[in-house]
């Protein structure tokens, strides 16, 4: 007896747990490493969502499908901007900038909190092409999760 609850209990918490539906949602955040103050910075987020298998095609050997979409179509017309400070103005790197920066993306990730949100991963990336280039990004992905109601 005590074995048949036992795995009704186990079953019925493995039905609750598999029927819960989980949504994400991508802050991104791009701080300008491009010397003398002159790049861009903000923190993007989406106000729209998209469905990406409206575009996306398969390709195979016998049948070729192709999606009739167009890369307008895939731009995102509802989003947030705010704006960041950039990493370097004329005197080079400028730490209250980044200290300014880190202020706002807290800000913004207690918001996300405070709304249901649970930052679940962070991924980072510097584009750049190399020695001799004065012109760069360092892009952060903040990836929220939340179940949906």
């Amino acid at each position: 007896m005590k074995k048949l609850f036992i795995v009704l209990a186990i079953s019925l918490f493995a039905f609750f747990d598999a029927s819960a539906q989980v949504q994400y949602k991508v802050i991104t955040s791009v701080e300008s490493i491009v010397p003398s103050g002159l790049g861009r910075s903000r923190i993007i987020s989406a106000n729209e969502e998209k469905d990406y298998k409206q575009y996306t095609s398969t390709q195979t050997e016998e049948d070729k499908t192709r999606n009739k979409s167009k890369r307008g179509d895939i731009r995102v017309k509802g989003f947030d901007e705010t704006k960041l400070l950039n990493f370097f103005n004329l005197g080079g790197i400028r730490f209250q900038n980044i200290a300014a920066n880190d202020a706002l993306i807290t800000s913004k990730i207690n918001t996300m909190i405070e709304e249901g949100w649970e930052l679940a991963f962070v991924t980072s990336a510097v584009e750049s092409a190399g020695k001799g280039d004065n012109q760069g990004i360092f892009i952060t992905r903040y990836i929220f999760k939340r179940n949906k109601e």
